[in-house]
């Protein structure tokens, strides 16, 4: 498995693989997306095996060590020199799960925020997830006030050393 840095001949496998992770009401849109890939690129990377994607990850990057719903939808809030890398999805296809993959993405995107000078992570998780991301480092700092998708989210963050 290779983690690369998005393309936009990737987006299409992108956007269907969020389909295929998330319920409608909280999967992001092709459009989204496209927005997405158009102001942040550095911030899209992938998981490939055997030439196919498998899986990736993305987020802008904020001066607010949290996530509030209006960032997914406007890219203009992005800010290239911000302090926070967000984490806006982690998908893996179904078919590769328990895998590793997603660990490897997290990790990388990681490694990547503390290369570019970030003072940290940012993302929002259902409760399900909130032990996967403390294996990462990351604090459970409090119920989220995000109502996406109408679910419930938690703020998770991860401060640099």
């Amino acid at each position: 498995m290779e983690i690369r840095e998005a393309t936009k001949e990737d987006l299409e496998e992108i956007i269907i693989i969020e389909s295929k992770c998330f319920p409608e009401a909280e999967a992001a849109k092709e459009e989204d997306f496209r927005n997405r890939y158009s102001a942040f690129k550095e911030n899209f990377f992938v998981a490939v095996k055997n030439e196919k994607v498998i899986g990736f990850i993305n987020g802008c990057t904020t001066d607010n060590p949290e996530l509030p719903d209006e960032l997914y939808h406007n890219t203009k809030l992005h800010n290239p020199s911000g302090d926070y890398q967000t984490v806006f999805g982690l998908d893996v296809l179904p078919e590769y799960r328990n895998s590793g993959v997603a660990s490897e993405l997290l990790k990388h995107f990681i490694k990547i925020s503390k290369e570019r000078g970030k003072k940290g992570m940012v993302l929002t998780c259902k409760d399900h997830l909130v032990h996967y991301y403390e294996k990462f480092g990351f604090t459970h700092v409090r119920v989220s006030d995000s109502s996406h998708g109408g679910a419930k989210w938690n703020d998770m963050r991860l401060l640099f050393k």
